[in-house]
């Protein structure tokens, strides 16, 4: 004869509720930090506030004329820009922290004091173990805390590439120190700059030049000066899906290679 062996009731109905609760208990996901979807390579970070360990202000940051301190990441490097001088450092970016090199400048000397005090201060305060978090907003919020507790926030605006989606190519563009009249189906009276293409050896030397045409867009970041020819190089970017009446193309400028005065 075949015996069945049967489970208590009461042990039964215990292990039933125990499966039960086991099932209904919630699910722990992993959580995505906003540090993790967020490439500070992206950004270019301007000093919105800096405070140290106790509140104050610190002032060597912030009082001081023209733009903030403006920071931006690219190729192991950290760029602290808006100063006296240009001054970079080597940066390793870890998950919750930054490893800041020794800063190395240009040795310009600033007649106005607080332009070199804001020199001094940006290369000690952003300098070894600093950790730092995002948060996001209408645009990032970057805040880096150095050892000593002194708190930077910066405000994040994407990059060109970002902002376009691919690196983009360089092009250098001589624009003729006149704008010339030029035709426009929907503005009237139109002056647009006269522009072209020139080419430079890898030594830098100037090899040759295509011809002047008139030019419709605008160069981001450019403002033209009656006058005066500059020699720009740019990055220009495809747009991808344009609206009918606008160019497939924007140009962001990336540096002023030459400038000079004409005499009309």
């Amino acid at each position: 004869m075949r015996r069945t062996s049967l489970m208590p009731c009461a042990f039964l109905t215990a292990f039933i509720a125990a499966t039960l609760a086991a099932c209904t208990q919630p699910i722990e996901r992993p959580t995505t930090r906003v540090e993790d979807t967020v490439d500070l390579a992206g950004y270019h970070w301007q000093l919105r506030s800096a405070h140290d360990a106790t509140g104050q202000v610190l002032t060597a940051l912030t009082n001081k004329p023209g733009n903030p301190l403006a920071l931006r990441f690219d190729a192991g490097r950290v760029q602290l820009s808006n100063g006296c001088n240009q001054m970079s450092a080597d940066v390793t970016i870890k998950r919750d922290a930054l490893e800041i090199g020794d800063v190395t400048s240009t040795m310009m000397a600033c007649a106005d004091e607080r332009l070199m005090r804001f020199d001094a201060a940006a290369a000690k305060t952003l300098h070894g173990h600093v950790a730092w978090t995002i948060k996001q907003d209408d645009s990032p919020l970057l805040t880096l805390t150095n050892a000593a507790g002194d708190a930077l926030v910066f405000a994040g605006e994407p990059t060109a590439e970002t902002r376009y989606g691919s690196p983009g190519d360089t092009v250098f563009l001589e624009v003729a120190a006149q704008t010339q009249p030029c035709h426009h189906p929907l503005i009237r009276d139109m002056q647009c700059l006269q522009v072209r293409e020139v080419q430079f050896d890898d030594r830098g030397i100037r090899t040759g030049a295509g011809e002047f045409r008139h030019f419709y867009d605008h160069i981001e970041g450019y403002e033209h000066q009656p006058g005066v020819r500059n020699v720009l190089r740019v990055k220009r970017y495809k747009i991808a899906n344009p609206p009918a009446d606008a160019s497939n193309l924007a140009w962001v400028l990336d540096l002023v290679v030459e400038s000079e005065t004409v005499q009309p």
